[in-house]
């Protein structure tokens, strides 16, 4: 008999290294890969910060050569991923250690590609393009949120455009990923909490996505658990690597999760806003979620019961459009008590901008995953709604 192709599924994931530390271990992965000279890719904020330093002590300490790239914006652009490849090739490097949040994380693996293709990165855009394996790569994450470290998606900025397009493969999932919550330390309140909610929002999206399957919902599941468990108290305490390896763990079983189970229409509206406005992808999904999963709710009612039950909503007795107002309820609560008010309208989205933004949404791959078909009117209304 020959195997129902609708019911095959597969897992990827880079080999990954989880605890307070790791990051230390940059020299000996690099090792591992013959590595003569590396490329360090991150940006000023996480230079500031130390951790990049950490990075080049741990290959000077096995001899390992390398140079720094770190003109990586907030949101990665074509021109920063096309200076990066030449910076590569000039310098002769053979394997890439990114380190940051998802932008310089994003930028090497976009790096990558360029590299091994000698063409532009625009080129790459959508599923499944890539026909060459990109240099050895090893990334360290030090925000809990992207999981750009296990995922296999690149998201990069097209200024030109106004907009930000997706790369998705599994050629692009790192060879190692060090996930160090030392790392997250440097995060300030704000950003702790809008990637915070991009973990919860990767898990949410995974275990409603019709991509899912039984090996992403048990990561689906953990993340939301251990995300809206210990969130508040991460961001009360940021001196608890207790706290932090939590959260960080919920991110990592967020984005393995969505990795493999796609995402939503919170990230195809997000991704949009993003490109249009440069505004940071974690704000974007926080002011969302909840109306995303408004719209959503009725089109996979079983498991949004799931995921209200995982975060401790009683739901016993209720019907689902109660079942559905609590969901809501509960996600606004948890972003104002992580100090979380933002809406798009603070940030310069006019009703104008609307139109612009859904036609692009609507181009997004992570809108074929999502469990309610959307119309680009469908698209307006909830925008309009989180203005």
């Amino acid at each position: 008999m020959s195997p129902n192709l609708s019911l095959l599924r597969k897992f990827v994931s880079p080999e990954i290294i989880f605890g307070a530390g790791c990051r230390h271990n940059v020299g000996n992965c690099a090792k591992t890969f013959g590595a003569r000279k590396v490329l360090v890719v991150s940006d000023p904020g996480v230079i500031a910060a130390g951790w990049v330093a950490d990075v080049e002590a741990s290959l000077q300490a096995i001899g390992i050569d390398y140079c720094l790239y770190s003109a990586v914006s907030p949101n990665p652009r074509v021109e920063e991923v096309m200076t990066g490849a030449e910076v590569y090739r000039e310098n002769h490097c053979d394997v890439i250690v990114a380190i940051g949040g998802g932008s310089p994380m994003d930028c090497g693996k976009a790096i990558g590609i360029v590299v091994a293709h000698g063409r532009s990165i625009l080129e790459f855009e959508g599923v499944d393009t890539i026909r060459v394996p990109s240099p050895p790569l090893i990334l360290i994450p030090t925000t809990a949120g992207t999981s750009a470290d296990v995922s296999q998606f690149v998201i990069i900025s097209n200024q030109q455009e106004r907009m930000k397009f997706s790369i998705v493969s599994k050629a692009v999932v790192p060879d190692v990923s060090l996930i160090d919550p030392e790392t997250t330390a440097s995060m300030d309140p704000f950003l702790s909490a809008c990637t915070g909610i991009d973990a919860l929002v990767h898990a949410i999206e995974a275990f409603v996505s019709t991509g899912h399957g039984p090996l992403t919902d048990p990561h689906a599941l953990e993340a939301m658990r251990l995300i809206n468990g210990n969130l508040v108290q991460m961001i009360a305490n940021p001196g608890d690597i207790a706290l932090r390896e939590k959260i960080m763990l919920g991110s990592m079983q967020a984005g393995l999760a969505f990795s493999n189970a796609i995402l939503g229409a919170v990230h195809a509206m997000s991704h949009s806003l993003g490109g249009f406005l440069d505004l940071p992808h974690g704000l974007c999904n926080a002011v969302l979620v909840e109306h995303v999963v408004a719209f959503n709710y009725n089109s996979a009612p079983e498991r949004f019961k799931v995921i209200a039950e995982t975060f401790g909503i009683d739901c016993r007795g209720l019907n689902h459009r109660h079942i559905c107002g609590r969901l809501v309820e509960h996600l606004i609560a948890l972003k104002h008590a992580i100090g979380f008010h933002e809406t798009l309208g603070l940030h310069g989205v006019r009703v104008a901008d609307i139109p612009f933004l859904s036609q692009h949404a609507m181009h997004d791959p992570c809108i074929l995953t999502n469990p309610r078909e959307s119309s680009q009117r469908d698209v307006e209304v909830v925008y309009g709604e989180a203005l």
